[in-house]
This record gives C-alpha cells, structure tokens and sequence, in this order.
C-alpha cells in the first residue's frame, strides 16, 4: 500500500471504530466500504474487517472495565448463546448472494433506529428483567439469533445486539454499549474472525494500520459514551443506525 492508501485505511479505521464504541456498533459502514474501495474483493474485506473489529473490542474492553458494570453471569450467558450463533452465520455467509442481505438488513437497521426514536424513554434507565424462565429462554435465542447476524453481515451487527439487550433485558444504553462492545466486540468477533479466517482469506499486511485505528478509536469512542451518559448514547444509536439503514438500502 502506498503512504496516502495507509493515512486513509487509518483515518477509516479510526472513525469507524470510534463512532461504533460510541454507539453501540456501526464499525462496517465506513470501514468495510472503505476496504473494497482500496482494492480488497467482497469476502477477504470481509474477513480482514472482521478481525479488526476484534481489536475494536478491546480498545473499548479497556476503557469500559474500569467502570466494573459488567455482570459475569451475564456475560457467560451472552457469550453462550451467541458464540454458537456467530459461528454459524460466519460459516454460511460466503455462500449467501450478497444483495439480497444487505437489503434486507438495512431495512432492519433503520427500523431499529425509527424504533428507539419512537420511545423517548427506552434505554435511559436501568431496569434489569428477563433473568430467568420464559424471559431469559426468549432472551437467548434473540442472542442466538443477533449472534448470527454478527456472524454473517457486517454492517451494523453490533447495534442489534445493544437494541435487544435494551428492550429485552432492560439495559439502559450505556450498560448495553459496554456488554456489546466487551463481549460482542471480543468474543463474538473473535469466533466469527476465526471461522472466516479458515474459510477465507485475510490481508494480514493491511492489519497494523487497522489495529491501531480500532483500539484507538474504541477506546476513545467507549470513553465519550461513559462520559457523556445514556441520554447522549442513545442518540448517537439513533443517528448511526438510520445512517447505516439507509445506505445499505440505497446500495
């Protein structure tokens, strides 16, 4: 890659990833496009852009561990019942006509943000429900399912996890960041990396520049949103997630 490629890719990388730590995922709007455009075919883009996403992850692991808000049985059942999900859906997405999952995703991803707009106070209070019978086997297959979608698209995965754990479990945003961004960002991207890893091909001469933009970008993304609080967060989801619709409609 040339210098200008490499100030590009960084820039990318970096803005993608912060806007993502910020928001609740939304890393593969800027950072996935941007990696076709300099040249990478649809499946290795894929596959580089999911192992950055890992270190997206940790950037923002090691802003938001400091805060201590993450619940360990939580976390196991989140990673449990997604892990599965993430691997099964980064198994079949290469063989999935690209089209008509983008479009349908995008739909999805605008009607999560027209939804949260449409409950002012959704996200804004933490009120934890749906830790156990009915409710917590409902809540992981909705994981199981989301950890699909991590798996197999690119664009904007994260958000439905934030979303769910929002709605389902009664997270209030900034707490739901964090799990998406510690466990989605690091464990889910890390099955879905590896699988695709097998699968297909990465640009491993590429990564340097998009590991530091991610954990930079991550970090500083996941300290904004703790800073600024729920109110600002869920704004920043509301915006990144009609953004991220749109465009996958529009092509």
């Amino acid at each position: 890659m040339s210098a200008v490629d490499q100030l590009v890719l960084f820039v990318a990388s970096f803005v993608a990833n912060w806007f993502s730590a910020l928001s609740g995922g939304g890393a593969g709007l800027i950072q996935f496009p941007i990696l076709i455009f300099l040249g990478l075919p649809f499946g290795v883009a894929l596959a580089t852009h999911k192992v950055a996403t890992v270190f997206l992850g940790l950037g923002a692991a090691l802003r938001h561990l400091k805060e201590s808000h993450l619940e360990r049985r939580f976390v196991l059942a989140i990673v449990g019942a997604g892990v599965p999900g993430v691997a099964l859906g980064a198994s079949v997405i290469l063989y999935v006509p690209e089209r008509p999952a983008i479009l349908a995703l995008g739909i999805l991803t605008l009607g999560l943000g027209l939804y949260s707009m449409v409950k002012p106070k959704l996200g804004l209070d933490y009120a934890p429900r749906n830790r156990t019978g009915i409710g917590l086997a409902v809540g992981l297959a909705g994981l199981f399912s989301v950890g699909f979608l991590n798996g197999s698209i690119t664009s904007g995965s994260g958000l439905f996890l934030t979303l769910w754990l929002v709605r389902h479990f009664g997270l209030d945003y900034k707490r739901a960041v964090a799990y998406t961004m510690v466990v989605g960002g690091v464990l889910w991207n890390g099955t879905g990396a590896a699988v695709l890893g097998v699968l297909g091909n990465v640009r491993w001469d590429w990564m340097p520049v998009l590991l530091i933009g991610a954990l930079l970008g991550g970090y500083l993304g996941s300290h904004v949103a703790i800073v600024k609080g729920n109110l600002w967060v869920k704004r920043a989801f509301e915006v990144t997630t009609i953004l991220i619709g749109a465009k996958l409609i529009v092509g």
